[in-house]
Protein backbone atom coordinates (compact mmCIF):
# COMPACT_ATOMS: atom_id res chain seq x y z
CA UNK A 1 0.00 0.00 0.00
CA UNK A 2 1.97 2.89 -1.13
CA UNK A 3 1.52 6.39 -1.35
CA UNK A 4 0.70 8.30 -4.59
CA UNK A 5 1.08 11.67 -4.48
CA UNK A 6 -1.62 14.02 -6.10
CA UNK A 7 -1.54 16.69 -8.84
CA UNK A 8 -4.19 18.88 -7.13
CA UNK A 9 -4.77 22.16 -5.19
CA UNK A 10 -6.34 20.50 -2.39
CA UNK A 11 -5.26 16.80 -2.35
CA UNK A 12 -1.36 15.72 -1.41
CA UNK A 13 -1.43 11.97 -1.74
CA UNK A 14 -3.96 8.88 -1.70
CA UNK A 15 -3.07 5.97 -0.24
CA UNK A 16 -5.07 2.91 -0.66
CA UNK A 17 -6.00 -0.78 0.59
CA UNK A 18 -7.42 -3.13 -1.95
CA UNK A 19 -8.42 -6.13 0.42
CA UNK A 20 -9.94 -3.65 3.22
CA UNK A 21 -11.25 -1.21 0.42
CA UNK A 22 -9.94 1.42 2.47
CA UNK A 23 -8.42 5.12 1.20
CA UNK A 24 -6.48 7.39 3.12
CA UNK A 25 -6.40 11.12 1.99
CA UNK A 26 -4.49 13.83 3.09
CA UNK A 27 -4.88 17.51 2.27
CA UNK A 28 -2.28 20.14 1.37
CA UNK A 29 -3.66 21.40 4.88
CA UNK A 30 -2.61 18.47 6.55
CA UNK A 31 -5.96 17.04 7.38
CA UNK A 32 -5.90 13.36 7.09
CA UNK A 33 -9.19 11.54 6.69
CA UNK A 34 -9.81 7.78 6.09
CA UNK A 35 -12.58 6.00 3.96
CA UNK A 36 -14.08 2.99 4.43
CA UNK A 37 -15.63 0.48 1.48
CA UNK A 38 -13.92 2.16 -0.96
CA UNK A 39 -14.45 0.05 -4.07
CA UNK A 40 -11.01 -0.34 -6.16
CA UNK A 41 -12.21 1.55 -8.99
CA UNK A 42 -13.62 4.43 -7.44
CA UNK A 43 -10.03 4.67 -6.31
CA UNK A 44 -8.67 4.37 -9.58
CA UNK A 45 -11.22 7.13 -11.54
CA UNK A 46 -10.14 9.00 -8.54
CA UNK A 47 -6.03 9.04 -9.87
CA UNK A 48 -7.40 9.40 -13.57
CA UNK A 49 -9.56 12.18 -13.27
CA UNK A 50 -8.49 15.27 -14.41
CA UNK A 51 -9.36 17.32 -11.15
CA UNK A 52 -8.95 14.97 -8.78
CA UNK A 53 -10.17 17.44 -6.28
CA UNK A 54 -13.61 17.73 -7.75
CA UNK A 55 -13.73 14.26 -8.13
CA UNK A 56 -12.95 14.04 -4.05
CA UNK A 57 -16.03 16.39 -3.76
CA UNK A 58 -18.36 14.52 -5.76
CA UNK A 59 -17.65 10.70 -5.90
CA UNK A 60 -15.67 10.32 -2.49
CA UNK A 61 -16.68 13.25 0.14
CA UNK A 62 -20.07 12.25 1.99
CA UNK A 63 -20.46 8.68 -0.24
CA UNK A 64 -18.75 6.55 2.59
CA UNK A 65 -18.20 5.95 6.11
CA UNK A 66 -14.96 8.15 7.42
CA UNK A 67 -12.61 8.87 9.96
CA UNK A 68 -10.92 11.95 10.91
CA UNK A 69 -7.52 10.63 11.49
CA UNK A 70 -5.27 14.26 12.11
CA UNK A 71 -7.63 15.06 15.26
CA UNK A 72 -7.45 11.57 18.40
CA UNK A 73 -10.57 10.51 19.74
CA UNK A 74 -12.95 11.31 16.30
CA UNK A 75 -15.72 9.07 15.65
CA UNK A 76 -16.29 7.39 12.89
CA UNK A 77 -18.79 9.43 10.47
CA UNK A 78 -21.52 7.36 8.76
CA UNK A 79 -22.34 7.93 4.89
CA UNK A 80 -25.58 9.29 4.33
CA UNK A 81 -27.61 6.48 3.14
CA UNK A 82 -28.06 5.69 -0.56
CA UNK A 83 -25.06 7.91 -1.37
CA UNK A 84 -22.70 4.98 -2.51
CA UNK A 85 -22.51 4.27 -5.60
Amino acid sequence: MARRSLDSTSLAWAQYDPMLRRLEIEFRNGERYLYFQVPPRRYQDLLDSDSKGAFFNHHIRNCFAFKHLTVRCRPIVLAAPGKTK
